[in-house]
């Protein structure tokens, strides 16, 4: 099994020695596993679970003062599966894992996914937040009212762009997945590029990608899919940097990718300060 696996582009991070060995014991997990869906799985909980990460616990809060879940998985074979909007629940991945396997569906949100997780063994009901991002949020003066009312906070203070990402290959077969508490102080229910397909993760049978960066510019792009697709000209490594060029030019947005072609050879690019990656 080959692996890599990034924790987020975007500013250089607190502690980035403590992230960069959570990556490396993630990624080390990772291709103990039987397939490469279970490899992203794998490499994906930890870092939702750690609050030096933006998925799962700890992450970004919305201008409710909710911190919602989003993730997308896809196979090389076009196996998808996806979720978004959903409160109380760290591994967002194992959800979409749940709507790929278990539905004919590409996408699952709001309350009726976080039921569906309930019913696919997958723990909801948690508070995402800690005493650190609660104090954030307080300390940002949040907003009365419904979400109308947030607009002119949310355009004040809407800002960040980690998320974390993986992609693994057997030589075989081969999966990517993104999974992400999205941007923080942004309107209550926004849903970012994470999973959507082709702009926060893609695969097919050339290879896979996930997205990391300022969601609104990925999803306008399809970052992760043009990273693949670049595959047919370049190795991983020279895709990932020809892709982040043209998003840049494009969008002016900033963003990383991670790379991963069928024989397990690997790329990484940003045009962030920073981010993080893991290869096994």
């Amino acid at each position: 099994m080959h692996v890599i696996v990034h924790g987020g582009a975007g500013s250089p991070p607190e502690s980035p020695a403590d992230r960069q060995e959570t990556l490396t014991e993630a990624a080390e997990q990772a291709i103990e596993s039987e397939h490469p869906m279970n490899a992203v799985l794998a490499a994906l909980r930890p870092l939702e679970s750690d609050p030096a990460f933006n998925a799962g616990i700890g992450g970004a809060v919305q201008s409710d003062g909710e911190v919602r879940t989003d993730a997308g998985l896809m196979t090389h074979d076009g196996q998808i599966g996806a979720v978004c909007a959903m409160s109380g629940i760290v591994h967002a991945a194992d959800v979409a894992y749940s709507v790929a396997t278990e539905t004919p569906h590409v996408l699952l949100a709001g309350d009726e996914a976080i039921e569906f997780a309930a019913g696919s063994g997958v723990e909801t009901g948690r508070d995402l937040t800690t005493a650190e991002t609660r104090q954030r949020y307080e300390a940002a003066g949040p907003p009365d009212g419904g979400p109308a009312d947030h607009l002119d906070w949310v355009h004040a203070h809407f800002s960040g762009t980690d998320t974390v990402g993986a992609v693994a290959t057997d030589g075989d077969q081969l999966a990517a997945a993104t999974s992400t508490a999205g941007r923080w102080y942004a309107l209550a229910g926004r849903v970012g590029d994470v999973p959507q397909v082709g702009a926060g993760f893609y695969a097919d049978d050339r290879g896979g990608a996930s997205a990391t960066g300022e969601g609104e510019a990925i999803a306008r792009f399809g970052l992760a899919r043009r990273a693949v697709e670049l595959l047919d000209t370049y190795g991983p490594r020279q895709a990932a940097e020809e892709a982040i060029a043209e998003f840049e030019d494009a969008t002016g947005g900033r963003a990383g990718v991670i790379v991963l072609d069928r024989a397990g050879h690997t790329g990484a690019e940003r045009n962030t300060a920073a981010m993080q990656t893991a290869r096994r």
